[in-house]
């Protein structure tokens, strides 16, 4: 299917991309989630997956870029980074099998059990003297789950949540992490020749939307407390995974 050639799925295309951006803008996260959801109606989840790359890297390396310490993050979060880039690679074409669907239906049910367990103010904490073994472990099942359902959130997210980061540095975390993630899938994709010159296309021009989404979010993120946006956060993990549950058993 040549997504250019159909303005009803343009149309589509745009408005999730929309929606996506402005999440992600306000919680830091969600672009690949929601725009996978919305446009898994519409198309194969590997066409749609090839749709997030430009505008997944676009927004993350502006996420990354925003924050106050590119070093100091990277620094720490390195062996988790390698960790995805070599789960992502060894998962390639596990999203044109089967157990792409049940790697969705887990993502979402266990984002949904996260979500409730944030709202409650249960906080979990990873020592300092554990991350050396664990970060790399996370690393490596965040980018399987990256192959599968071409979502970047678990158990990343949990993980650099329970490292205790302010909010820009947790923010500008989630965007380094979101920005090896989507270049590791980028290599999955071309790997098994799922990235095709009609979805580049495609996805350059979901970028448009994606970035007018994710000004408006962080214009609002901007002006929320540290405890609303907690809030903002695990609830926005609840939507998210509630969506991916629903859509993988529909």
């Amino acid at each position: 299917m040549h997504i250019l050639s159909d303005p009803v799925i343009v149309a589509a295309v745009l408005a999730a991309f929309l929606l996506a951006g402005f999440v992600k803008g306000v919680i830091g996260l969600g672009l690949p989630t929601v725009a996978m959801g919305l446009l898994g109606t519409a198309m194969p989840p590997v066409q749609a997956a090839a749709l997030l790359i430009v505008p997944s890297l676009v927004t993350n390396l502006w996420q990354l870029l925003a924050g106050p310490s590119i070093r100091a993050v990277a620094r720490r979060l390195w062996p988790m980074l390698a960790g995805v880039i070599a789960g992502t690679l060894a998962g390639s074409g596990l999203m044109t099998g089967r157990a792409g669907h049940w790697a969705a239906l887990g993502l979402g049910i266990a984002l949904i059990a996260y979500a409730v367990i944030g709202l409650a103010a249960v906080r979990f904490r990873v020592p300092p003297r554990r991350e050396p073994w664990l970060a790399p472990v996370i690393g490596a099942a965040t980018g399987l789950v990256t192959a599968a359902t071409g979502v970047f959130v678990l158990p990343a997210v949990p993980y650099l949540a329970a490292l205790g980061l302010k909010k820009d540095d947790l923010i500008q975390a989630l965007g380094l992490s979101f920005t090896v993630s989507t270049l590791a899938l980028a290599g999955a994709l071309a790997t098994a020749s799922s990235l095709q010159p009609g979805e580049v296309g495609a996805s350059l021009l979901a970028l448009v939307p994606a970035l007018v989404g994710m000004a408006a979010g962080g214009w609002l993120r901007g002006r929320v407390s540290e405890a609303v946006f907690r809030r903002c956060f695990f609830a926005g993990l609840l939507v998210l995974g509630a969506h991916i549950a629903i859509r993988a058993v529909l």
